[in-house]
């Protein structure tokens, strides 16, 4: 039987001579096989006049190549029960796909072509722009998506992140097909490139069919996104009201910056967050604002962390009449939190949940892929999994208490908002 848990004894890892790295783990229990990947291309790479770019690219890659059509492609995938996505994200362009071993070449020389050989046909090019902006108009309307805006607006305030991965409407109507033609031929390339694959397959059966289907790709106009800017400004409290008028429920947004996905705060924060705002019926923020006042129809707070700078959220919807005050009760929740700390029932119980689901995340392929992943990507080290436990039970209150009090301070938070106009 296999080692419960992935590490370094079992993931192969191989570098192709055009900077493409593979990371494999064989699973001879289960014939699927799970692929993941990305490559250096995301929306930070975006000009400020074609927002949405990257986003549009990656959406619109699907569409033809030079060897298939929209229709043959899906064709051929669904005709061997496989599935394959491609999106776009703040730094990366990943990828994902699912089949069986026997099929992967046919899998790897699709994927080859695709990354490689997009035509962005007219046709389908405007389908998606229409789409795109559909979605963007819906937006507008929607209280949750545009107090995130403004949130991200204000927190990031000079930093590529405060833009939006999809654009606005007006930077998505300038967009060309030889926009996306432009930045694919300057952004998609080999170098630095990651694919996963878990599954059925041997680790010499997946390095010899996706050298001889990717091996051969060079792109020499390719670029690297330049290194992500640090924030050094210290944020200052700040309000904003987002005006969408004629809506039952407004939503907010507040919060401070918070750590990397990489650095030694990340997981004393986590499991900070989960006891204040995610633990149970959403824990201790759930508890005071919804359960005990009944003032929010949710009410959580979320760590969002990856490269760069991240965020430390706190999200509630409301009736509008009941804004201020739960903005208010979040306020007082957090300076309580910041200043008595975790009880110790709270840490053992975040602690044992934190543990007992990480098995829970490895049972499938894919599971087990995305942990791979993201243990490149944020370099965790590929005995990550295996230090995990004992890493987290490693973690004190004072721990806790100490990296949160670094980003969380009752004062000094963004406050968004969208909805009715705030009389």
């Amino acid at each position: 039987m296999m080692k419960p848990l992935p590490g370094p004894d079992d993931i192969v890892t191989h570098d192709l001579p055009n900077g493409i790295r593979l990371l494999i783990r064989e699973n001879p229990y289960c014939e699927s096989v799970a692929c993941l990947g990305y490559l250096q291309a995301g929306a930070i790479a975006d000009p400020d006049d074609l927002l949405g770019l990257a986003d549009f690219t990656a959406a619109a890659l699907m569409t033809g190549t030079e060897r298939h059509d929209l229709q043959s492609l899906f064709t051929l995938i669904e005709s061997i029960g496989a599935s394959m996505h491609f999106s776009s994200g703040t730094n990366i362009t990943d990828f994902s796909a699912q089949c069986l071993k026997e099929d992967l070449p046919v899998i790897f020389d699709l994927l080859s072509d695709i990354l490689q050989h997009p035509t962005f046909p007219q046709k389908q090019f405007n389908r998606l722009k229409a789409q795109s902006l559909t979605g963007l108009a819906i937006r507008a309307q929607d209280t949750a998506e545009m107090a995130a805006l403004e949130f991200d607006k204000m927190l990031y305030q000079g930093h590529p992140y405060a833009r939006p991965e999809e654009g606005f409407v007006e930077t998505v109507q300038k967009i060309t097909i030889p926009d996306l033609a432009r930045f694919h031929r300057q952004y998609y390339g080999p170098k630095d490139m990651v694919m996963v694959v878990v599954g059925a397959a041997s680790p010499e059966f997946v390095i010899e069919s996706i050298q001889e289907s990717l091996g051969s790709w060079h792109n020499p106009d390719q670029v690297l996104p330049s290194p992500i800017p640090t924030m050094t400004a210290q944020l200052k409290s700040c309000r904003s009201h987002v005006e969408i008028p004629e809506k039952s429920q407004s939503d907010i947004v507040m919060g401070s910056r918070g750590p990397s996905r990489d650095s030694q705060d990340y997981l004393p924060c986590l499991l900070g967050n989960n006891i204040l705002g995610q633990f149970g019926m959403m824990g201790r923020i759930g508890d005071v604002v919804r359960e005990k006042e009944g003032l929010a129809y949710y009410a959580q707070s979320n760590l969002n962390a990856g490269h760069g700078p991240g965020a430390w959220e706190f999200v509630a919807g409301v009736n509008p009449e009941n804004m201020e005050k739960t903005i208010s009760l979040i306020k007082k929740e957090i300076k309580r939190y910041v200043q008595k700390g975790v009880t110790i029932e709270e840490l053992e119980d975040t602690k044992s949940f934190f543990i007992s689901r990480q098995p829970l995340s490895l049972e499938s392929n894919l599971g087990v892929a995305i942990s791979l992943i993201n243990m490149q990507r944020f370099d965790l080290g590929f005995d990550y999994l295996q230090r995990y436990a004992g890493n987290v039970s490693a973690v004190t209150g004072d721990m806790i208490m100490e990296a949160s009090r670094h980003y969380l301070s009752a004062e000094n938070l963004v406050v968004a908002s969208a909805g009715k106009p705030i009389s």
